[in-house]
C-alpha cells in the first residue's frame, strides 16, 4: 500500500468514497456514518477503470447494471459491486459524475467524453 496518492472522492447516496491511486490499482475507501471507526475498502484494477471509461465515454444515465452487461465478456467487471466501485473511481478522477437529477435508490452516472 506504499506510494498511494489521493485521487479524489465521490459522494454516493449514503456515504462518501475516497479514492487513492497505486501503480496498477485504485483503493476505494468508505467510512460508516452510523458506526464509529468502521468502514470498507475495495480494490479496482486500473485496467478495469480504463476499460469502462473507454466503453462509456460520452454516455449519460449509465447504471451499474449497464456496466456489468457491457463488460460481461471481459474479466474486468465480475459483479455489480465491482461496477459501482469502478464508477466511483471515474467520478473521483473527474471522468464521470453522478446524475443528481434522478431520484430513487439507483445511481445514474454521466460519463464524460474523451478529449481528442
Amino acid at each position: 500500500m506504499q506510494g498511494l496518492s489521493y485521487s479524489g472522492e465521490a459522494e454516493g447516496k449514503r456515504q462518501s468514497y475516497y479514492v487513492f491511486e497505486g501503480s496498477e490499482f485504485f483503493l476505494v475507501l468508505s467510512f460508516s456514518h452510523t458506526k464509529p471507526s468502521a468502514g470498507n475498502f475495495n480494490i479496482v484494477e486500473s485496467d478495469a477503470a480504463d476499460y469502462v471509461y473507454g466503453r462509456f465515454a460520452g454516455v449519460k444515465g449509465v447504471t451499474t447494471n449497464d456496466v456489468v452487461e457491457k463488460g460481461r465478456r471481459s474479466r474486468h467487471i465480475p459483479s455489480t459491486l465491482a461496477a459501482l466501485n469502478i464508477m466511483y473511481v471515474l467520478v473521483a478522477r473527474g471522468r464521470a459524475s453522478i446524475d443528481t437529477r434522478r431520484v430513487g435508490p439507483k445511481l445514474f452516472f454521466n460519463v464524460k467524453r474523451k478529449h481528442a
